[in-house]
């Protein structure tokens, strides 16, 4: 098969779809990979290293869609980039399509195989392709939320974890998956003062034996979430539902009570954010004030440790990647039902039931498309 990558287009996106030692793996299983210049320069993945990997050279993003059968990347496809997907032709990316109906229809329009690396399931169960961005974006979000508390990035002037004598911030996590699970021991070691909230009491029993008193925990209800969010002064939003809009848990009213100069990270912007005044960010603006309350909503926050990401996502995605090479989509899906969880769209048509029942789209289900 000929994979090609692109040069990711996004507001400071660095990572890459494909390591060096990716671009090996699949040339080693006799694939044509064809890899756009400069496409990992930036986080210091020169062309050279990929030519040595005994990957071709694509001028320019047009060039590697057109020679690519299958498209990987990193971030959803922008509008320039669904214009030049074509029928049948595989895309192996993030797609996070259910708070994006312009994106949906433009794949649709595309008749393109587009399987998601955020619904792909894990033999375990989990969500193995999502996890290592889940890790990356919990820790980022307690460093983020601490920079925010500095009075000069807009916050009321607090350092996470005090100091003798000075109490320390208090962090309040939504959600206690990876995304919050990962937030919560960045929050620890920094010494804040952390509560988590979540509807899995298994859960947060084995994060009170892990942790102790060293956090609070809380069942998560309409109540629970509000008292917790008007003492907090750093929200973390980690919640998912697979393939659906992201819950809002905090609303409008709730965040107009806040302390001023509180600061709330919403990781679950990529999935429509789980604040009710979440609206998506980059880094290059990450952040915007609603009622004094600062709101850092970057919607691709691993991009900003873009060489440690594009490795952690390599060691998650090679796997499906050489599969789907190997056999063909519709012989790597007919083997593996985790991978086939990963097809949202395909041929025109909706796969995933909670995006078809997002946007309104009629659903045909995976198994009917490849029998």
């Amino acid at each position: 098969m000929r994979i090609a990558v692109p040069k990711e287009i996004k507001n400071h996106e660095y990572r890459v779809g494909l390591t060096p030692a990716s671009v090996r793996e699949l040339v080693s299983h006799g694939h044509e990979v064809w890899v756009q210049t400069g496409a990992g320069a930036a986080i210091g993945l020169p062309d050279e290293q990929y030519f040595a990997a005994g990957a071709k050279l694509a001028a320019d993003a047009a060039e590697a869609f057109a020679r690519g059968e299958m498209i990987v990347k990193v971030k959803e496809p922008q509008a320039g980039e669904i214009a030049m997907l074509r029928e049948g032709q595989l895309l192996y990316t993030y797609l996070h399509l259910a708070p994006d109906p312009a994106q949906t229809a433009g794949l649709l329009k595309s008749g393109a195989v587009c399987i998601a690396y955020e619904t792909v399931t894990g033999p375990g169960g989990g969500l193995p392709l999502l996890a290592p961005m889940s890790e990356v974006a919990g820790r980022m979000s307690v460093q983020a939320g601490a920079a925010h508390l500095e009075k000069s990035k807009g916050g009321m002037g607090l350092l996470l974890g005090g100091v003798p004598g000075v109490a320390p911030a208090h962090v309040v996590i939504l959600g206690a998956g990876v995304v919050g699970t990962h937030a919560l021991q960045m929050a620890v070691g920094m010494g804040a003062r952390v509560t988590v909230l979540d509807k899995n009491v298994d859960r947060l029993r084995q994060l009170d034996l892990v942790f102790g008193n060293r956090i609070s925990t809380l069942y998560s209800t309409a109540l629970s979430v509000e008292e917790a969010v008007l003492a907090a002064d750093l929200v973390i939003g980690g919640v998912l539902i697979p393939g659906a809009a992201a819950p809002k848990l905090v609303t409008r009213a709730m965040v107009s009570r806040m302390r001023p100069g509180a600061v709330v990270v919403d990781v679950a912007i990529d999935q429509g954010g789980c604040f009710e005044t979440s609206r998506a960010t980059t880094h290059a603006e990450p952040t915007y004030l609603v009622d004094g309350v600062v709101h850092y909503c970057v919607a691709n926050m691993p991009g900003a440790v873009a060489r440690t990401s594009t490795f952690a996502l390599n060691n998650a995605t090679i796997g499906h990647a050489l599969a789907l090479a190997d056999k063909g989509w519709r012989q790597a899906l007919r083997d593996n039902p985790h991978l086939r969880a990963g097809l949202n769209v395909a041929l025109g048509q909706v796969t995933c039931e909670p995006v078809a029942q997002q946007l309104g789209y009629p659903h045909v289900s995976a198994e009917q498309l490849i029998s």
